[in-house]
């Protein structure tokens, strides 16, 4: 009997682990069947990549870390740049204009305005090889603005007093708990214009364009796919099949590949989105709009 015993004791240890973890290997059956390639085609590493810049400019620490990635990646032979922006900060919006300007010097970079491509996410994208806006997009807003609530009078009829101490004679400029004086907006101003010259400048070398009449193509003026175009500020008009298309030509690829769009991390990033709106409405700075 315990020969027979030793014989099936493997089987019956076997059903016994079935047993107690039947659950579990259902889910990682599960698993990988959702995430298991389909095709030989999904084994191969992709030639092309889209990143996404969406909603209002804060934080790029992932635009800038997936741009140069692509950049550094000998698998990938170009980037598209997918805009969808009203702008935002400066110095997020400088970061990711740089980073495109480092991938160009190593692989194409198209830029495609899916939807708005205005102020800081069109200073991000002026050092495409390329720019192709969607016939529907509105592009431009080249400009700067700082604004603030004066709460004084709310702070007033509430019986609320602001107090502070301060080493500095501009050190409360922009403060909310009174009208600004004529010397902080002056000092204001100094900020602001400096910024305007150093974006403008940025878009007349990247684009070609005459730093003289920047007027025309600049000053906050809001443009048509096709009005932008004639001034200059976009290359051509297509849809995302066109732009992926010329990236496709610029580097030289026959059969695309292009990268999997992870639907849960866009998810985040348009929540994240949504969150920076509510953040530019109560605690405004200086940005590009």
């Amino acid at each position: 009997m315990q020969f027979i015993k030793n014989i099936f004791s493997p089987i019956l240890a076997v059903m016994k682990f079935i047993q107690e973890h039947f659950k579990a290997m259902i889910f990682l059956l599960i698993v990988f069947l959702i995430f298991a390639p389909t095709s030989n085609e999904d084994l191969k590493p992709n030639n092309l990549e889209e990143i996404y810049l969406t909603g209002p400019i804060m934080d790029v620490s992932d635009v800038v870390k997936q741009i140069d990635e692509a950049s550094s990646n000998e698998h990938v032979r170009g980037i598209l740049l997918n805009v969808d922006s009203p702008g935002g900060a400066v110095a997020p919006s400088i970061e990711v204009a740089y980073a495109i300007k480092r991938a160009r010097e190593k692989k194409p970079v198209i830029a495609y305005a899916s939807g708005t491509i205005a102020s800081g996410s069109y200073y991000a994208s002026i050092w495409a090889n390329e720019i192709v806006a969607n016939p529907g997009s509105m592009v431009g807003s080249i400009g700067v603005i700082m604004q603030g609530a004066d709460v004084s009078e709310l702070m007033s009829k509430i019986g609320i007093k602001s107090q502070s101490v301060q080493a500095g004679k501009y050190k409360k400029v922009g403060a909310p708990d009174r009208e600004w004086t004529k010397y902080e907006i002056d000092e204001l101003n100094k900020v602001i214009n400096g910024t305007y010259d150093l974006f403008t400048t940025d878009v007349a070398n990247a684009r070609g364009l005459d730093i003289n009449k920047r007027d025309d193509y600049a000053n906050a003026h809001i443009f048509t796919a096709h009005q932008a175009k004639d001034v200059g500020l976009v290359d051509s008009i297509g849809v995302g099949y066109d732009a992926k298309n010329r990236l496709a030509q610029l580097s030289g690829v026959v059969k695309p590949v292009w990268n999997e769009d992870d639907k849960i991390d866009r998810l985040m990033k348009k929540l994240s989105a949504q969150t920076a709106v509510m953040l530019y409405t109560y605690f405004p700075d200086l940005v590009m709009k």
